[in-house]
């Protein structure tokens, strides 16, 4: 570790901090309805789409209804891209006459993108057509992203109304979020990433004759766009196999800042979102506080591992020095940490470098960040995620006072905390027992080419990572099979959807209780102090859950290399 690095790490977080306070203002802005500077070019887009959709955008709706919407409307997309996955061998745009995918595969993808999660047991370049990629894949990452913000949203309100059971309209949520924010931030982004260097072309792949006379296959395709609302979406799912390694993906260190900055941005804006429909500042600058402590402490844990370096390589082979095994020089390594920490902390998924080639220690924290599934999160995912845990400090405060607990001035009573713990279960339930299932049965151990401990954390990690609806993966796992393509897309659907619905379920029984006028034995939830509470909450939850799981894999690995013990 070298101070040069540390304060690279730091100012790159700095200048997102700065970027996402005017942009959380602004979201605010667009999730109350209020008119922007570029009304005359937003408004008439949103009315034609009101009425293609037949929607009257003055209708709300309540918890039930705005979940109805939701959920019908990812079915939809689903069984649509799933046709596309099934079909697209036959169809247009595919220029290098690819084939279309197994059901089991166009199964998994489907899953992996309405949720998304964004998870790829494919090469991208090598089974995906170029309308697979736009109609499909780009599609589901603009709806897929906007989903779980419109939730997070519909959730807030459930908070701020007063007897109130409307949560606001589905329709106008996710057709607002499209004109005002995700199209022009991603159609931004995207002209900047092409004047950087990636492609963007609907030409098949190019052969070029190399210096040695053999001949190469260079494959391209509409890479910028893709990639803008991959970052901007928290979505993660590469053009190419190599992901955000490759270099049409992130050529050069300023593309991956940008990267990094565009991953982070509404995930920490939303905080700030959340401070406004709350109308407390200080809630926001305290979340943020405590969550940005996290994802800087897990990043330096990264850095310093990576660059301590393998004691096992320094003392039989006299190789001294940072682990660099998988990782791009291009980048540096304390980029590529930040990259790590972030992309798991937001749950975007994207890589530039291998997650396989970490060493343990560096390998545990992208895990304890997707388990933890809080530390920012999705964007607007893991809001919902950030206000479970809150229900929960709130409710086990309460119980240590002897008060009814309350939050933001509604009562916690015995529905919401079995809601809000149903919502937390899912999620580890999910994890455990599909990995015990996978590692317990020869179809599982099958596609591991790994045993032992790393094999453990392999799988692990690629349960997690479904569960977390993340997207990245240790690479030495086969998972393009019937056993990993089913298991996984279930843990993709069941770990976003079941969370969703309780969440909801909260939301409108909150939104019908008055509102309580403060008083001297409030709990206060904008102080440092419960901040405290609320992470310890959240350690102590999940050291409890998952701690066994992670001693058996990356911990139980770390150990096996600080004793310089290779695995059998």
């Amino acid at each position: 570790m070298t101070v040069q690095g540390s304060l690279q790490i730091l100012v790159v977080l700095a200048i997102l901090l700065a970027i996402g306070i005017p942009v959380g203002g602004y979201l605010y802005r667009v999730s109350t309805g209020q008119r922007s500077k570029l009304e005359g070019v937003f408004a008439p887009f949103e009315r034609l789409l009101y009425r293609l959709v037949g929607v009257n955008p003055s209708v709300e709706m309540d918890w039930k209804a705005y979940l109805k919407a939701l959920l019908l409307v990812n079915l939809v997309m689903m069984l649509f891209v799933y046709l596309v996955f099934r079909l697209m061998g036959h169809l247009p745009l595919n220029p290098d006459h690819l084939p279309s995918m197994s059901w089991d595969l166009a199964f998994n993808t489907a899953a992996s993108f309405v949720t998304n999660t964004n998870w790829q047991n494919y090469a991208g370049e090598a089974s995906m057509t170029y309308l697979g990629q736009m109609i499909a894949i780009t599609f589901l990452q603009f709806t897929s992203g906007a989903t779980g913000f419109v939730a997070a949203i519909a959730f807030v309100r459930g908070f701020i109304n007063n007897r109130r059971s409307s949560l606001g309209n589905f329709w106008v949520d996710i057709i607002r979020l499209h004109v005002r924010v995700l199209i022009p931030f991603a159609l931004v982004f995207a002209v900047a990433l092409v004047g950087l260097g990636l492609p963007e072309t609907l030409q098949g792949a190019q052969i070029a004759h190399t210096l040695q006379g053999a001949l190469q296959t260079i494959s391209r395709g509409p890479v910028a766009s893709l990639e803008a609302i991959k970052q901007l979406g928290t979505n993660g799912g590469g053009f190419f196999n190599a992901n955000s390694a490759h270099p049409f993906e992130d050529p050069t260190a300023l593309t991956t800042v940008l990267e990094i900055i565009a991953m982070g941005l509404f995930p920490t804006a939303l905080i700030f979102t959340f401070g406004k429909f709350m109308r407390n500042r200080k809630l926001a600058i305290m979340l943020y506080s405590f969550l940005i402590a996290m994802v800087i402490a897990g990043v330096f844990v990264v850095y310093g591992s990576e660059a301590a370096g393998n004691p096992i390589l320094h003392h039989l082979l006299g190789i001294t020095g940072a682990n660099m095994e998988g990782k791009e020089v291009r980048f540096g390594l304390p980029l590529t940490s930040l990259f790590v920490g972030t992309t798991t902390a937001y749950t975007t998924g994207a890589v530039n470098a291998m997650h396989d080639s970490l060493t343990p220690m560096g390998g545990l924290i992208p895990i304890v960040f997707m388990m933890f599934n809080l530390v920012f999160g999705g964007k607007g995912a893991g809001l919902l995620n950030i206000l479970m845990f809150l229900i929960i400090t709130v409710f086990l405060s309460g119980l240590m006072v002897g008060r009814t607990p309350e939050i933001f001035g509604k009562k916690i009573e015995v529905r919401e905390i079995k809601l809000a713990t149903t919502a937390m279960l899912v999620h580890p339930f999910l994890i455990l027992v599909l990995t015990a299932i996978a590692v317990t049965t020869k179809t599982g151990i099958a596609s591991m080419n790994n045993t032992y401990l790393h094999g453990f954390s392999e799988v692990l990690y690629a349960f997690t990572s479904g569960a977390a609806n993340n997207g990245s993966a240790f690479a030495g796992l086969n998972g393009n099979t019937p056993f990993y393509n089913v298991s996984i897309g279930l843990d993709m659907l069941l770990g976003r959807y079941v969370s969703i619905i309780a969440m909801f379920a909260i939301a409108g029984s909150l939104a019908m209780k008055a509102v309580i006028p403060e008083s001297s034995g409030t709990l206060k939830t904008d102080t440092f102090s419960f901040g405290f509470v609320f992470v310890a909450v959240v350690v102590i939850v999940g050291a409890l859950t998952f701690f066994p799981a992670l001693v058996v894999g990356p911990i139980g690995e770390q150990i096996q290399m600080w004793s310089g013990q290779l695995s059998p």
